[in-house]
């Protein structure tokens, strides 16, 4: 679920405090994109929304999350946004997150 060799890294090249900030900062920003799709989800922007929270997962080794938003990115860009189940997302970003915070 998580990519522990990414955090590891990420640690590493960023320092152990500024980690926590960068940290802060990705779980306020993505959780604004989840409150915005939970809420009010507009399917003309789930393309861009779940590329968001693909990249920003990523980069904080939330490898689970990143490869249920990207299907839902390639689905909603072919087309098929009616298709992507949310849901599923929310939860596995809970999880993640859940996992996360155990560090």
């Amino acid at each position: 679920m998580i990519d522990w060799d990414r955090v590891r890294e990420l640690k590493e090249e960023i320092g152990e405090e500024d980690f926590a900030e960068v940290a802060l900062m990705f779980i306020a920003e993505v959780e604004e994109v989840i409150d915005r799709l939970r809420l009010d989800p507009d399917p003309s922007q789930f393309e861009a929304d779940l590329h968001f929270l693909k990249s920003s997962a990523l980069n904080l080794g939330f490898a689970d999350l990143a490869a249920r938003c990207q299907h839902g990115e390639r689905l909603a860009a072919s087309g098929a946004a009616d298709e992507v189940a949310l849901p599923p997302i929310f939860a596995c970003y809970e999880a993640s997150k859940g996992m996360f915070k155990v560090v």
